[in-house]
C-alpha cells in the first residue's frame, strides 16, 4: 500500500530552492547558514536553519523577559511608553519590510532581530554604564549588550549549553549598533566562529573597535534599530512633557517629518530606494544628516535630561550593593542565595568552570527584569515610580 505522507525534507529542499532563486544575489541563502555544533535531526528534518534561529529565541527564558526590561525611561507608571519588547518587535517588523523589497532573507532578519536587545541590562542604558563600571573593576573588561546577547544567547540559556544558533545570526546580534551613525553599510563576510570569539574579546577590551555584520540581513537590521526606536522615542517624551513636537529641528522635520509614522516612512523608504540593487545598505546624503541631527537632538534633550531620571544616583549605588552581595556569595557558597537557586541551580558545571565570579554575577545581574532588580535591594532603598499622565488628543 503506497504511503500518503508527505517527504518534509523535500518541501524544505524545494523551499530552500525556490526562496534561493527569488533572492537577491547580495542575500544569505539558508544552505550557507552554519552552526557550532552539527544537529543531525536539524539537516534531516524540514524546518530552515534561520527560522530555527528565530524560534529558540522567542522560546529563550530572556526573550521572556523582555516584558519588564526598560527601553529608555524607568520608573515611569504610564502604560504607553515604549518599554524593550516593544522596541523588539518593531525592530524586527520594520527590518523584515525593508528586506523584503531588497530581496533579503527574512528568516535571518528576523533571528537577528529578536535577539538584538537580549543582552540588555535592567535599567536600559544606564543599567548597562553602571554594570559597565564595576565589570571594569572587577578586571573583566566592559559592558556591551550586544556582546552579553550573543553570551546568553550562546553560553548561559538552556542551563549554559547554549542554543547552538547559526554564526550568521549571532555575527548580527554581535554587530548590531543603533547608536553609531552610518550613512552606508556594506557587510565584512568571509567570518567564522573564531572571528565571532576575537570580535567579542576586542570589543571588550577596546569599546572603540567597530563591529560591522557579515551579512547583509545583519547590516537591515543595524539600520532598522536606529528607525525604530528614534522617533519612537521623541514620542515617548512628548507624552512625558520632555519636550514638544514644535521644538524638534526644522531642518530635521522639514526632511524626515515630526511624528514618529512619518519618521519611519522616510527612513525605511529611503533605504530601500538607495540601496536596491546593492551589496550595501544606504541612506541618501539629505537622509543622513537629517537622522544624524535628530540623533544629536535626542541625545540632547532626552537621554541626558535628567528631569525624567530622578533615582540614577540610587539604582547606581544599588547595582554596586547587588555586584557585591553575589560576588560574596558565590565566593562564600552561600547556596541559599538567589544567585544559586534561581540561576546557578543545574547550571551545566562547564558554566562555572570557564567563568570567573564576576563574570557569572554579571551575567546574573544583566538577566534581570527591572522589577526583579528592585525585588533583590533593601526595601528601604528601592525608588519609588514617577506617575505621569497620557498624552491627551
Amino acid at each position: 500500500m503506497k504511503s500518503d505522507a508527505v517527504d518534509l525534507r523535500g518541501l524544505r529542499r524545494e523551499l530552500d530552492r525556490r526562496q534561493a532563486k527569488s533572492l537577491s544575489p547580495f542575500a544569505t541563502p539558508n544552505e550557507a547558514a552554519v552552526r557550532r555544533e552539527r544537529e543531525t535531526f536539524l539537516e534531516e528534518g524540514w524546518r530552515q536553519a534561520f527560522s530555527v534561529d528565530s524560534d529558540r529565541i522567542l522560546h529563550s527564558l530572556a526573550y521572556a523577559r523582555y516584558i519588564d526590561k526598560t527601553q529608555v525611561f524607568y520608573l515611569v507608571q504610564n502604560d504607553h511608553i515604549t518599554h524593550r519588547v516593544l522596541h523588539v518587535q518593531l525592530v524586527s517588523k520594520i527590518s523584515r519590510t525593508i528586506g523584503r523589497f531588497l530581496g533579503l532573507n527574512e528568516d535571518l532578519i528576523e533571528a537577528i532581530a529578536l535577539g538584538h536587545d537580549i543582552g540588555h541590562t535592567p535599567f536600559g542604558h544606564d543599567g548597562e554604564r553602571f554594570l559597565s563600571e564595576l565589570c571594569r573593576e572587577h578586571g573583566i573588561g566592559d559592558f556591551h549588550h550586544n556582546l552579553q546577547s550573543v553570551q546568553f544567547l550562546d553560553r548561559v540559556e538552556r542551563k549554559g549549553r547554549g542554543w547552538n544558533l547559526c554564526l550568521q545570526t549571532l555575527d548580527g546580534i554581535l554587530c548590531h549598533d543603533g547608536e553609531v551613525h552610518n550613512e552606508e553599510l556594506a557587510p565584512r563576510p568571509l567570518k567564522n566562529f573564531a572571528t565571532l570569539s576575537a570580535e567579542m574579546q576586542a570589543k571588550r577590551q577596546d569599546p572603540g573597535v567597530e563591529l560591522v555584520p557579515m551579512t547583509l540581513e545583519g547590516c537591515v537590521v543595524r539600520m532598522a534599530d536606529t528607525i525604530a526606536y528614534i522617533g519612537r522615542d521623541i514620542e515617548d517624551a512628548i507624552r512625558l512633557g520632555l519636550i514638544r513636537r514644535r521644538e524638534l529641528p526644522p531642518d530635521c522635520t522639514r526632511v524626515l517629518g515630526d511624528t514618529n509614522g512619518r519618521i519611519v516612512f522616510t527612513l525605511a523608504s529611503d533605504l530601500v530606494q538607495m540601496s536596491h540593487g546593492r551589496p550595501s545598505v544606504r541612506f541618501s546624503p539629505e537622509v543622513s544628516q537629517a537622522l544624524k541631527a535628530l540623533k544629536e537632538f535626542n541625545l540632547e534633550r532626552i537621554y541626558l535630561n535628567p528631569t525624567m531620571k530622578p533615582h540614577t544616583a540610587r539604582i547606581r549605588e544599588l547595582f554596586r550593593i547587588l555586584f557585591r552581595r553575589f560576588l560574596e556569595d558565590l565566593e562564600r557558597g552561600r547556596e541559599d542565595s538567589v544567585l544559586f537557586q534561581g540561576f546557578l541551580n543545574g547550571m551545566d558545571p562547564r558554566y562555572a568552570a570557564e567563568h570567573r565570579p564576576a563574570e557569572i554575577v554579571r551575567d546574573f545581574i544583566a538577566g534581570m527584569t527591572d522589577r526583579y532588580f528592585l525585588e533583590q535591594c533593601p526595601p528601604e532603598m528601592r525608588p519609588a515610580a514617577v506617575t505621569c499622565a497620557a498624552e491627551k488628543g
